[in-house]
């Protein structure tokens, strides 16, 4: 009987395990790093990418600031005859 379990386990784990690819290619290829060449067209990306987003965030930062102060400076003002 137990070794009628142990076939029926085996037989269940080959049946819920996924198709093997044993003729499949793998798609990708690893290569040791040539750090005596570097990627200067992939660097000058990261950090321009890099600028351009520090720049936004500082001009987003200057124009939130900007707004603030003129908010702050509208809640001062209690003349009626503006509005």
């Amino acid at each position: 009987m137990a070794a009628g379990l142990r076939a029926v386990r085996r037989w269940a784990l080959a049946a819920a395990a996924p198709p093997r690819l044993a003729f499949a290619r793998s798609a990708s290829v690893v290569t040791k790093a040539n750090s005596g060449q570097p990627n200067w067209l992939g660097v000058g990306a990261a950090f321009g990418t890099t600028a351009a987003l520090w720049g936004f965030l500082i001009k987003e930062h200057n124009e939130d600031v900007m707004e603030y102060e003129r908010r702050k400076q509208e809640r001062k003002h209690k003349c009626t005859g503006c509005s």
